[in-house]
């Protein structure tokens, strides 16, 4: 008879005793690489009648051709997680030679929530389910473990954490990448305006760390006297490691450094008389090998970031799937057509010479400055204006400076008119 009703429950999905099923978050800590600094959630189910012990893990994904296609297909919304299942030891085994900290928090469920939420994992388990479309703000590791958990709750966690969270998405990115200021950096270019909504309490739980101290103060009702009593059981940390190091702020160390060299590049002009006329001179550099090289290398850098970040959001805008990287308001001032300035740029720095304009380059070198200052202008307007939804302040106070002081350089010295009836005026 008692083999008969296993067999039944087991068919059915069921545990034939879910007192004998201990259920853990597993929370980690965030890493030192860019794909997993915010963190990871997995579930822990220990089942004291089979004798097993697995770890539940939603963010696998397979590099199936190399880092470049992961890369592609990354951009393009195409990159397929998963769920995976392994033994607990080895799944802290890797956690440990990440060097990040590990806490485990016991989730105490009635019966029968134990049986909706085993039946939610055997049904992910299943072939045709394991694979889900991934998305790094709404359908994350953390996210199946904070729908999953609701399901079993019956709604109950979604109901107590429904209030607004009040921050945004865009403060989250910049919290969680603080260790990697570069790459806070292009996410803040590269990510437009649907980033800067406020979360809502249950959006914020992508966030493992968010997920834990939401579960932690949670109270549901204990069976049969009625009482409350708190979600989480027995708690404890597994491994422990320093969190890595916030790095210093981008922009401003950034801004600084290119600054500073703008400055000592304007103290380093000079005029330069004409011998050929009399009343003529152009404007160039003391020490004209070396600050041609640095205002090359300079340029180089800024407009070769600037038509880098230009393309990747045009091409974003039209290919990726990723909407958060659609009709960004940074295209006003990153440019794809900045890489053509980064190629003048290799000449100041090999020849350490201005570039010779002619008839026909000077009007498209004139037009082509003219509409990238009055785009700069009207970017700083519309963004202390309020006039963007999306969150620019930070790249108009700090880069745009150093992009039209590099700007206002390379077009004071780096262009030659090889006559004078062809200068600038």
């Amino acid at each position: 008879m008692l083999a008969a009703q296993s067999l039944l429950a087991a068919e059915n999905g069921a545990h034939e005793d879910p007192s004998q099923l201990s259920i853990y978050l597993i929370t980690v800590d965030v890493g030192d690489n860019v794909w997993d600094n915010f963190g990871h959630s997995a579930l822990r189910i220990v089942d004291g009648l089979a004798g097993t012990d697995t770890i539940y893990n939603w963010g696998v994904f397979e590099v199936r051709d190399g880092p470049v296609a992961f890369a592609y297909d990354f951009f393009l919304d195409e990159l397929e997680y998963r769920l995976a299942t392994q033994g607990t030891r080895r799944e802290i085994d890797n956690y440990r030679a990440q060097r990040r900290s590990v806490w485990q928090d016991e989730i105490r469920l009635t019966a029968a929530q134990k049986q909706r939420l085993l039946a939610r994992l055997n049904w992910n388990r299943a072939p045709e389910n394991l694979y889900y479309d991934y998305d790094y703000f709404f359908d994350n590791c953390t996210t199946r473990i904070r729908d999953y958990l609701n399901e079993a709750l019956d709604g109950a966690f979604y109901a107590s954490v429904a209030a607004q969270a009040g921050s945004t998405f865009r403060d989250q990115v910049r919290s969680h990448y603080a260790s990697l200021q570069p790459i806070s950096f292009s996410l803040d270019v590269i990510m437009n305006g649907n980033l800067d909504r406020e979360m809502t309490g249950w959006e914020s739980l992508f966030l493992p760390l968010n997920l834990r101290a939401s579960l932690a103060s949670m109270q549901v009702v204990e069976p049969p006297m009625g009482g409350l009593q708190p979600l989480f059981g027995e708690r404890e940390t597994l491994l422990s490691y320093e969190a890595p190091a916030a790095q210093r702020d981008f922009y401003g160390v950034a801004s600084f450094y290119v600054l500073c060299l703008c400055i000592y590049l304007l103290l380093m002009l000079k005029r330069i008389r004409r011998s050929y006329f009399a009343t003529h001179s152009q404007i160039g550099f003391r020490f004209a090998g070396f600050n041609f090289r640095l205002l090359g290398a300079l340029s180089v850098l800024l407009f070769g970031l600037s038509g880098i970040y230009g393309v990747l959001m045009l091409g974003s805008w039209f290919f990726s799937g990723h909407e958060d990287l659609h009709h960004n308001a940074n295209l006003l001032l990153f440019w794809p057509t900045d890489l053509i300035g980064a190629m003048i740029a290799l000449r100041w720095f090999f020849l350490a010479q201005p570039w010779s304009l002619t008839h026909n380059s000077k009007p498209f070198m004139v037009y082509y400055f003219f509409a990238k200052l009055c785009a700069v202008i009207f970017y700083c307007g519309a963004t202390f204006s309020g006039y963007f939804e999306q969150d620019t302040q930070q790249i108009a106070l700090f880069i745009t400076p150093c992009l039209f002081v590099v700007g206002l350089l390379s077009w004071i010295v780096g262009f030659d008119a090889a006559k004078r009836s062809d200068s600038i005026l």
